[in-house]
């Protein structure tokens, strides 16, 4: 038996609560290096709001949660519903942004941003503003900018979710890329049940406020490409996933 990979993500009984609302949890989670679990379930269930707190933006009532437990970089990126950029610097400006408060010398800024642009298509635009580029670019430029820190996992809050269907599918592909040479651990939201299966490990459905987990479905370890989309295990393995979504949505 091969050994399991590290925990790069951990929630042990975490609850959140907003005033005298119960908004998350009990909640258990794990995911290990090179491992994506994605997230699906009813508007308002506190799927934002788990990534807020595993983020170290929301503080949990109870429980625990931690960003890499075995001891690496205890940031994650991060890439939100909006790529959040600075309107008035070029997209290597906003990509260095992390490096540049970490006070990493300028030298190595320009180089390791250089190196991040190339690596999501953006190589000739690093002197563009974002008013210049399209929504997919920007979402680009959010991506190279949460992972321009070599975090050891990333956390995407509906990020790809205003992009249409073509530049949806190669943003996911370049997220894959990331959790596949980096052996990231991917903690994803969304709405789309086909994005959910295109990249997921594992499925989470989470339950109506305050969310639970609900069900788990697990994802056929197979290639992911054009063929995928098409094949009889994706199909199944979207309609588990919206089977056990309609009871929760009808439970909402």
């Amino acid at each position: 038996m091969q050994p399991q990979s590290p925990i790069r993500l951990s929630a042990q009984q975490a609850c959140v609560r907003f005033g005298s609302l119960d908004a998350l949890g009990p909640i258990d989670l794990e995911v290990r290096a090179g491992e994506c679990v994605v997230l699906l379930g009813p508007s308002g269930c506190g799927k934002s709001t788990l990534l807020a707190a595993l983020s170290g933006l929301q503080a949990v009532a109870r429980g625990v949660v931690q960003a890499d437990v075995t001891g690496g970089s205890a940031i994650p990126g991060v890439v939100f519903q909006e790529p959040n950029l600075m309107n008035w610097a070029t997209a290597q400006d906003n990509v260095a942004l992390p490096l540049a408060l970490s006070g990493v010398a300028k030298a190595e800024r320009f180089e390791r941003t250089q190196r991040a642009l190339q690596r999501v298509g953006l190589a000739n635009f690093a002197t563009a503003y974002p008013r210049t580029l399209s929504g997919g670019m920007r979402m680009r430029v959010a991506l190279a900018r949460a992972l321009i820190t070599e975090p050891s996992a990333l956390l995407l809050d509906e990020p790809f979710a205003a992009i249409d269907e073509l530049g949806r599918r190669a943003l996911d592909d370049l997220v894959l890329e990331a959790k596949r040479e980096r052996e990231l651990a991917v903690l994803f939201v969304t709405h789309s049940v086909d994005e959910a299966v295109y990249l997921a490990d594992r499925i989470l459905v989470l339950s109506p406020r305050p969310g639970r987990i609900a069900s788990e479905i697990a994802v056929p370890n197979v290639a992911r490409n054009p063929a995928f989309l098409t094949s009889p295990a994706f199909a199944e393995a979207a309609a588990a996933a919206r089977h056990v979504l309609s009871a929760q949505l009808v439970a909402a």
